[in-house]
């Protein structure tokens, strides 16, 4: 798992499940991986050349740091069951490709399947990957990838898994991790690749988590995955990322399109790992690569994964605290994934900021100006524009939409009848809902940053579809709920009704959970906050 960074500069008391303050995280990692461009088609001397060149093009300098081997290294299980090392394209064993690696003062990754087979076996007919996956094998390919080659990271795929033998995710990782763990440490650094979001048990095992199929070096596959994880904000956090898969920079997109993967990649704190082959690369995409003002947005010490704000025709608006919780500084996307133009109109306070606010451009690196009331600019198709804001103040927010909270009951594997799910809604303030939630203590919607300033009695309200035989439970805090009475007017599918209730907030961060334990709740749209008195 990746490791939580023991220091703190403003450690604070826990306030109501919000653990920290100003906290710095192991942030996503940045490197290489050998798939996007070689599949299987891989050996020593490659791996090794592409170690240079990440060295030599100045990488290594701004933070890339990993060499990760994906599938084809692979050569065959000896009598006793040890994985060997294809004898052709890696004669003298991965030992001697990690102890390389790391001694250009990188890191080394590795690559093996939750099944039997690996995914090069099934995909690219390539025999040596049957039977050399982890399963029935972990303690001891656990003992060989980490303590006797010296790798710091592992990619676990899921094709042998699941594509041949449905085994269940959960309990397959889980057995996995337990075994790494065991043999090796928990020092090592696990990707788990599902192909869609997992679940939120993936926090406990891993460090990053495939939310997507595949990417391919196209806009259509950008743009699918961005789309995929807009949503997802409230899983990402505390040293665990999404992964939107490999970077396609440098593999032929246009470069409106490379800047689109790459800030968007940046600001939503993805893992950044390069897929093209680096000694072959246009000095346009190096520097891209290479944006030290990007990649800050990644690494940052918060964690954080930007969220949507505002979705206004074609157009989404992204943000996130850089720097400091619940400071001046904000970064923002401004993205348009159609082909046509589209028009920004961004108040300053839908971003939480008030006053004179300084805007830089982290894509073109410069100052483009302030305003104190909105962000407007006009964007073509398929573009973007990352800033960065810095404001005279930060203001208390008062809308919370659904589409930001924590589902404990979500994923995105498509496996149960009536799953929890965030699901879009034109009537929608953010043209989002959730629906499904109920019917269980487990399966509730929860904001862990509803946040006020000075505490005190708030009036809130509710948005809400309405239908019957529902009921909602709210907490405050996690005290006891307060069941509120919904209206059952079902005349139409896109109705949206609203109901009004008091509560006391404390000072800084409080939760707000929403269910019913017994039976359905009603879809959520979001929910407003106005203050009627202070502490």
């Amino acid at each position: 798992m990746g490791t939580l960074m023991i220091f703190c500069f403003l450690v604070s008391i826990a306030i109501n499940g919000f653990a920290y303050q100003n906290c710095s995280f192991e942030p996503p990692i940045m490197g290489w991986s050998s798939w996007n461009t070689y599949r299987v088609n891989i050996n020593e001397e490659l791996i090794k050349k592409q170690a240079d060149a990440l060295i030599s093009n100045g990488l290594k300098e701004v933070g890339y740091r990993y060499i990760n081997i994906d599938d084809g290294f692979f050569g065959y299980r000896n009598s006793k069951g040890v994985m060997q090392t294809h004898p052709e394209r890696f004669p003298n064993g991965l030992k001697h490709i990690s102890e390389y690696i790391h001694s250009l003062g990188l890191k080394a990754g590795i690559y093996s399947d939750a099944g039997s087979n690996t995914c090069g076996s099934i995909w690219d007919d390539d025999k040596n990957g049957v039977g050399s996956g982890l399963y029935g094998f972990e303690h001891q390919d656990a003992e060989l990838y980490f303590n006797d080659w010296g790798f710091d990271f592992i990619k676990i795929d899921y094709c042998g898994a699941c594509q041949e033998l449905e085994l269940d995710e959960e309990k397959r990782y889980t057995e996995i991790r337990k075994a790494i763990d065991k043999v090796a440490g928990n020092h090592v650094s696990i990707n788990i690749c599902r192909w869609a979001f997992p679940g939120t048990w993936a926090k406990n095992l891993a460090s990053s988590w495939r939310i997507s199929g595949d990417i391919s070096p196209n806009w259509n596959s950008v743009k699918y995955i961005i789309g995929k994880n807009l949503y997802l904000s409230a899983y990402a956090g505390d040293g665990h990322y999404n992964d939107m898969d490999m970077l396609e920079i440098g593999r032929g997109m246009a470069r409106n399109e490379e800047e689109v993967h790459f800030g968007m990649w940046c600001i939503m704190s993805s893992p950044l790992l390069i897929g093209c082959d680096m000694t072959n690369i246009s000095e346009q995409s190096l520097e891209l690569l290479k944006n030290t003002e990007l990649i800050a947005l990644n690494q940052d010490r918060l964690g954080l994964q930007a969220y949507v704000v505002q979705h206004e025709g074609e157009g989404y608006v992204l943000v996130k605290d850089i720097e400091q919780l619940r400071g001046n500084v904000r970064a923002v996307a401004l993205y348009n994934p159609s082909d046509v133009e589209c028009k920004f109109n961004v108040p300053l306070e839908v971003l939480e900021l008030s006053g004179k606010t300084k805007i830089r451009d982290l894509i073109k690196r410069k100052n483009i100006g302030k305003t104190d009331k909105a962000l407007s600019y006009t964007l073509p198709g398929r573009s973007v524009m990352i800033l960065r804001l810095e404001s005279e103040k930060r203001i208390e927010p008062c809308r919370y939409e659904a589409e930001w909270a924590y589902l404990p009951c979500f994923n995105d594997l498509g496996k149960k009848k009536k799953p929890v799910l965030y699901t879009p809604m034109k009537e929608a303030s953010g043209g989002m809902k959730v629906i499904n939630i109920g019917g269980s203590k487990e399966n509730y919607i929860e904001w862990n940053n509803v946040y006020s300033e000075n505490g005190g009695l708030y009036e809130m309200t509710v948005y809400y579809c309405p239908k019957s035989n529902r009921k909602l439970d709210v907490y405050v805090n996690r005290d006891k709920p307060l069941t509120i009475d919904m209206v059952d007017d079902e005349k139409e599918d896109n109705n949206i009704s609203s109901v009004t209730v008091q509560i006391e907030l404390k000072p800084g961060y409080n939760v707000i959970r929403m269910g019913s334990s017994y039976c359905w709740a009603p879809d959520i749209d979001c929910f407003y906050l106005k203050r009627l008195s202070s502490k």
